[in-house]
């Protein structure tokens, strides 16, 4: 029988640190609305760890897996991408990360793994596909394609006690705009509430799926003011999160037997330069346009401006991502860097059997922007042609990028 365990430590920032999320909010948190947490679940010699934060740099995740008790190869160290934490990544999206916190979270997701690796135990393994809950939108295109699975993993001990329950949805953790100013983890953390009411004294593992392009309906746009929206709230928030739950706890429940593996590949993913003014130019249009710009609007085009002066002009070299597959027990688990589309999640799920539960997400091991598909390209906005300037990229992903990832997480599959 294979063991498992779970275990959570708390990360909750005091108030007063810089939030990530919003170029639009540049003022620090002012208090706690729910408490950010690490959470890891460990099966066999395998682990999946999650931090509400917006996102861990590669650097990071390697440093979390080579200091946990378990092979760094059968890690995945991955972020919930709440837009309601604090700053968790060097030198990316906009703001400076408090050198304190960076330390206590990476010691966090240590903990938490070693943790959970020491709380195991034999245990029975279920696995179920939930219906759609309906709640994701693609942003980009009205109709557009979704990742609408809900896998759910179910992890008892061998007296029936719920270990864990694990699932995912491709929803962005956006619900709360950015006049927010406390401390949450969005939509997850009712989410994961709700499971844990209906398990008691399990620990709930939320991931976030392939949501690059997909929301509860706005665009990213829409969040680049400072003005409250009656439908990005705490009361919205714990809606949809108390929805996806019951949709999960609905999920019929199969017996799942096996072991724990894991199988890696590295990715170089190239970049390709959008604008076509030189750096100069573009400075000096972002500068003036922000004299008589609203405030929100001026943040954004100073940290524009100030990328076009400091980060534009260089060369970049391909990045080398890291793609990453768990099997539990016959499960797939495909963990995929950055913010990632639901067309790429599609055609990965595309190789595993037709109604086979799978976990595809992303955020996991690194978050370094958008990498949009290839047909996304022509459409071109903020995910195209503008993010790579917040999360600090001299130029997006070039085309290819997210295919590149699918061809390799389909190559796990294949290997499986």
């Amino acid at each position: 029988m294979i063991q498992a365990g779970a275990a959570i430590v708390d990360i909750t920032p005091t108030p007063g640190l810089a939030m990530s999320g919003f170029a639009a909010r540049n003022l620090p948190a002012e208090g706690v609305h729910d408490a950010l947490s690490v959470r890891a679940v460990v099966v066999g010699e395998t682990a999946i760890v999650v931090a509400d934060v917006i996102g861990i740099d590669a650097a990071m995740s390697a440093r979390v897996r080579s200091r946990c008790v378990l092979p760094a190869d059968n890690v995945v160290v991955a972020a919930l991408h709440t837009h309601g934490g604090p700053v968790s990544m060097v030198g990316r999206l906009g703001m400076v990360a408090d050198p304190a916190y960076l330390e206590r979270l990476e010691d966090a997701c240590v903990a938490a793994i070693d943790k959970a690796a020491a709380l195991r135990q034999p245990a029975n393994l279920t696995a179920g596909q939930g219906n759609d809950p309906g709640i994701a939108r693609n942003r980009r295109h009205p109709g557009g394609p979704v990742d609408a699975s809900l896998p759910v993993l179910r992890i008892r001990d061998e007296d029936g006690q719920m270990i864990a329950v694990v699932t995912a949805y491709a929803c962005h953790p956006v619900v709360l705009a950015a006049d927010n100013r406390l401390w949450t983890a969005d939509y997850p953390c009712y989410l994961r509430k709700a499971l844990e009411a209906a398990y008691p004294g399990a620990i709930a593992l939320f991931m976030t799926g392939c949501a690059g392009d997909a929301n509860t309906g706005h665009s990213a746009y829409a969040s680049l003011v400072l003005s409250a929206n009656p439908e990005r709230t705490f009361a919205t928030a714990e809606r949809i999160g108390r929805h996806v739950a019951r949709t999960a706890l609905d999920a019929a429940e199969h017996a799942i037997s096996g072991q724990a593996r894991a199988r890696n590949a590295d990715v170089a993913l190239g970049f390709h330069r959008r604008e076509v003014e030189h750096p100069d130019t573009l400075e000096d249009h972002w500068r003036h346009e922000a004299l008589t710009a609203d405030p929100a609007r001026q943040s954004l085009l100073g940290y524009w401006a100030r990328w076009a002066r400091d980060i534009a002009p260089t060369q970049p070299t391909p990045l080398m991502a890291r793609v990453t597959m768990l099997d539990w027990c016959g499960v797939p688990i495909i963990a995929l860097p950055g913010e990632i589309f639901a067309e790429t999640a599609l055609t990965i799920r595309s190789a595993v059997d037709d109604g086979k539960p799978a976990f595809v997400i992303c955020f996991a091991d690194d978050n370094p922007g958008y990498i949009p598909p290839t047909s996304e390209f022509p459409f071109g906005g903020y995910e195209v042609d503008e993010a790579h300037r917040y999360y600090g990229l001299p130029m997006s992903f070039a085309p290819g990028a997210a295919e590149a990832l699918a061809s390799s997480a389909i190559g796990l599959l294949t290997a499986l």
